[in-house]
């Protein structure tokens, strides 16, 4: 939350807050993330903060090999559950329905960070939810700790 409120985008705040648990630097893992701001450059599609839990997980738990075919389906049941505990308390993963915006894009350029951005955007409070699932999934699911019959496969 606070990384948000120094000027990071919800999907930088989120994968820098799990920076410790990376492979790379904090400039690498900014400029990874980047994109993703804004329900993905401001297209106000998949909430940033939800796209910056899956590519943590990514990271963490993911698959290289592109015929890993059991790996994939493992990995995208992970993405799967963490969407459906964010929506449970959200109501909806698309940044614009977190928003209670009509538009599907808005103009590139970010509104400016003021105490009145903050006070009107619930931004901030859904990167701790965010980040709250992804570190609950983590604690109960330690990378490097068996596959997914680990993970409660069918929630």
């Amino acid at each position: 939350m606070a990384l948000f409120e120094e000027g990071y985008n919800c999907t930088q705040a989120l994968v820098l807050a799990f920076l410790d648990m990376l492979p790379f630097d904090r400039e690498t893992a900014a400029r990874m993330s980047c994109s993703f701001g804004g329900g993905m450059g401001r297209l106000r599609e998949v909430c940033g903060s939800v796209s910056g839990m899956f590519l943590v997980i990514g990271m963490i738990y993911g698959y290289a090999d592109p015929k890993a075919r059991q790996e994939k389906s493992d990995h995208y049941a992970r993405v799967q559950k963490l969407a459906r505990t964010f929506e449970e308390q959200h109501g909806s993963i698309v940044c614009r329905e977190l928003l209670g915006l009509d538009v599907k894009r808005e103009a590139p350029t970010p509104e400016e960070r003021t105490p009145e951005y903050y006070k009107k955007r619930p931004c901030k409070e859904v990167i701790g939810d965010a980040a709250a699932i992804l570190e609950a999934y983590i604690l109960a699911h330690p990378p490097g700790q068996g596959t997914l019959e680990t993970i409660d496969k069918g929630e």
